[in-house]
């Protein structure tokens, strides 16, 4: 069982985490917690229109959180609010619904297929694809009400 949870893959991606830490201007922030585990992933983002321009984030997560969260940090730049939602969606069908695990850049995801029958580890998973989309809401709220 723990070398289906943990396997090579999730602790290389776990131990290489990109940019970590916190921006100091961004355009957004957002945190995801998880009450079952205890993981919290806070996410900074910068936006040129609707592409991620800069991203750090302050990831306080089991191994399993740590691997999405590199897995995030080694895509989010330059891609669109949109691309960005559309993973979160993707992310979610893959662990919950059994959906197909997505091709090209963000085929990294296919390291969390085998945790699909590990509900309990779902929500750590999730926090950084559930803080991002949090954090381009909150950056699209604050432009509707501004007119940006």
């Amino acid at each position: 069982m723990l070398n289906d949870i943990y396997s090579r893959r999730i602790l290389e991606l776990a131990a290489n985490i990109p940019f970590l830490g916190r921006l100091p201007e961004p355009d957004g922030s957002a945190t995801a917690h998880s009450r079952l585990c205890g993981s919290t992933v806070t996410v900074d983002l910068k936006l040129d229109g609707d592409v991620v321009t800069a991203f750090a984030h302050d990831v306080k997560a089991c191994a399993l959180g740590q691997a999405s969260s590199a897995i995030m940090g080694r895509h989010v730049i330059g891609s669109t609010a949109d691309e960005l939602r559309h993973v979160r969606e993707t992310a979610t069908r893959l662990l919950k619904a059994g959906g197909e695990t997505p091709q090209g850049k963000w085929e990294d995801l296919k390291v969390l297929e085998p945790l699909r029958d590990y509900k309990a580890r779902h929500a750590s998973i999730l926090l950084t694809f559930d803080a991002v989309v949090d954090a381009l809401d909150r950056i699209e709220a604050r432009r509707s009400r501004s007119g940006d």
